[in-house]
Order: structure tokens, then C-alpha cells, then sequence
């Protein structure tokens, strides 16, 4: 049985490198960090900061940075399950919720917009609603 490929073609916004995805987060802490230092050096010493008050903005921004780090772990629990989705699709028949193309699909593309499966003879179908997916024929 021979496997076709996957590939996976989701857009970065424009600059951005997959690298510098993590970057981001670690510019923003240090950001904060220089601004709270910033604030504490040019508080005034006639009625100064509490200091309670800096623990709860270290908190809230704790629990905003791990916010972030939750979502884009759920953005690769997502990306994970289109992929296996994706993977159930190749050997499969489907036909377009039009009933204007059909065939057993040899390849999947997963894109930002959503799976698109290549069939025999080199069509591409969306994978939409309406679109109706059976076991190959033997």
C-alpha cells in the first residue's frame, strides 16, 4: 500500500517567521518587566507604589502570558486533529456536494482556509459541507 503525501499550508502574517512566534511572547514579558522597573525607578517617593500593587500586575500579566501559551497550544492540538482527519480522507471516495466531481482521493492539502482533497487524475476538491465522503470501491 503506498502513502501520499500531507502537507500543511497555513499563511503567517506577513513578517512573521515561524521562529519568531515564541520571540514574540519573550519580547512582551521583557517589555513589561522593563516598563515595572521603569515605574518603580520614577515612582513618587512622597507617596510611593504600593507593593501589593506590583504583585497583582506581575500576576495579571503572568496569567495573560499564560493565556497565550494555552491558546497556541490548543492551535496545535487543532492543527494536530486536521491533520488526522486529513489522513482519514486519503483511499476514500467523495463527491462534491454538487455531484459535478468525484473520485478517490490520493492526496490532502490542509490550507488556512480549510482540507482540500486531491484526486485521482489531479482535481482538487474542498472538503465543504455537502460534500459526501464513502469507502473506496473494492
Amino acid at each position: 500500500m503506498s502513502v501520499s503525501g500531507i502537507s500543511y499550508d497555513k499563511p503567517l502574517p506577513n513578517g512573521v517567521k515561524a521562529s519568531d512566534q515564541k520571540a514574540k511572547t519573550t519580547v512582551d514579558y521583557d517589555s513589561f518587566l522593563k516598563l515595572l522597573v521603569a515605574q518603580m525607578k520614577n515612582q513618587d517617593p512622597t507617596s510611593p507604589m504600593e507593593s501589593t500593587d506590583y504583585v497583582a500586575q506581575l500576576a495579571t500579566f503572568s496569567q495573560v502570558e499564560q493565556s497565550v501559551q494555552v491558546n497556541s497550544k490548543l492551535d496545535q492540538m487543532l492543527q494536530a486533529s486536521a491533520l488526522q482527519q486529513a489522513d482519514a480522507l486519503i483511499g476514500r471516495h467523495v463527491t462534491s456536494a454538487d455531484g459535478q466531481t468525484s473520485g478517490k482521493v490520493t492526496e490532502v492539502k490542509l490550507k488556512a482556509d480549510g482540507i482540500v482533497a486531491i484526486l485521482e487524475g489531479g482535481k482538487e476538491l474542498p472538503i465543504t459541507p455537502g460534500v459526501v465522503i464513502k469507502p473506496a470501491a473494492a
